[in-house]
């Protein structure tokens, strides 16, 4: 099961141990922006998504939750 990108943003962010507000920051955007990408309210700027995966380390396809289907 694929996980939404929301879901995924908020599992990377606690596994490195980061809060909501520290994320923002980083991005130049509100608390509140963070928290709505994290509960699928919302999602981020089409801009910002290879910034956020390059800030965790993964790939568009991994951020997306995407799997390889072999």
């Amino acid at each position: 099961m694929e996980l939404s990108l929301g879901e995924n943003i908020r599992r990377m962010r606690v596994e490195q141990g980061l809060t909501q507000r520290q994320l923002a920051f980083a991005f130049g955007v509100s608390v509140q922006a963070v928290s709505k990408w994290e509960r699928a309210i919302a999602y981020p700027d089409v801009t910002l998504l290879l910034p956020i995966a390059r800030y965790f380390s993964v790939s568009l396809d991994e951020l997306f939750g995407r799997q390889d289907e072999k």
